[in-house]
């Protein structure tokens, strides 16, 4: 029997470009088109969101709520990319003050702040670890030196980034790197291969890799000039060399999240005024996508099948 073309190979999907946004005020996530536009609250009543990954692969959205530092109930949820089957991923208690989110794999990476951890899990959020901590107990909770805010992961040499965010203004922000893969005989809170990539900055928040031409971007909350502020440095450099950071953008209203479109040559950012940006990668051709949108913290950018909104 003769068989058509059309049944043996599979019709592509049409996909349409969305970014994902949380509003922390508001206490929702909503889905707007690349221009701002089509906006589609998605799911409400979170507890202070702050970071967000969207898995189109396997058709879900990840957020962390940051709760209330005092309470330790921090915890990580999941909907589809409709916004519907809301499940809790990492209940209450499960992580204390988880701030951005990654997803590599089979894994999801964050920092927690105030927990002074970076920490991954499972996608069903079992086999919960620690992969850094940068402190333990009340004391050092105190000190915002400790706080591990934001991440990304580099899976192909199996490398993690993380910024500690340091005081208000303070300048003593710094950017971390270490392996996904724990050494032999280390622990969390001694691991010989930590990195120091940058330090000095004002209050470095987010994060997200250029892997193809290997930059590292960050968004900055501090005050001008350094602050309010999206930067990029080499993510290979000799360690003379790392002085060398690059401010892209700025004039924010303290820069919160930051989202790399890399194929199509830009970038997304949001910042705690409640403003949503796009610039091309080199910081040129800056837009104001949405204004007064309550605070804005996480964002991301992914191509999404054509009915999920």
């Amino acid at each position: 029997m003769q068989v058509s073309e059309s049944t043996t190979r599979p019709t592509a999907r049409a996909t349409v470009s969305r970014l994902f946004v949380l509003e922390l005020s508001g206490g929702r996530i909503f889905s707007v088109d690349t221009e701002g536009r089509d906006k589609q609250v998605l799911v409400t009543d979170c507890y202070l969101p702050d970071g967000i990954a969207v898995d189109v692969a396997r058709g879900h959205i990840y957020w962390t709520n940051m709760g209330d530092p005092k309470k330790n109930d921090g915890s990580i949820e999941r909907i589809d990319l409709d916004g519907s089957h809301r499940r809790t991923i990492v209940p209450p208690g499960g992580t204390h003050t988880p701030k951005q989110v990654q997803l590599a794999g089979d894994k999801l990476y964050w920092c927690d702040r105030e927990g002074m951890k970076v920490m991954r899990c499972n996608l069903d959020g079992s086999q919960v670890e620690t992969l850094v901590s940068t402190g333990s107990g009340d004391e050092d909770s105190k000190h915002s030196r400790n706080w591990c805010v934001g991440i990304a992961v580099d899976p192909l040499h199996r490398q993690f980034y993380w910024t500690q965010k340091g005081g208000d203004n303070a300048n003593e922000g710094r950017i971390f790197r270490a392996a996904l893969d724990m050494p032999a005989g280390a622990s969390p809170a001694d691991r010989p291969d930590i990195e120091l990539l940058y330090a000095g900055l004002p209050e470095p928040i987010d994060l997200d890799l250029d892997l193809e031409h290997r930059m590292l971007y960050w968004t900055d909350r501090g005050d001008p000039p350094r602050g309010n502020t999206v930067n990029r440095a080499p993510m290979d450099m000799a360690e003379r060399d790392r002085a060398a950071t690059e401010i892209v953008c700025s004039d924010l209203m303290e820069g919160i999240g930051i989202a790399l479109d890399v194929k199509g040559g830009r970038m997304f950012i949001t910042d705690f005024g409640g403003n949503v940006f796009t610039t091309a990668l080199n910081g040129s051709d800056k837009r104001v996508l949405m204004f007064a949108q309550g605070n804005l913290t996480g964002i991301a950018y992914a191509p999404v099948p054509a009915t999920s909104r």
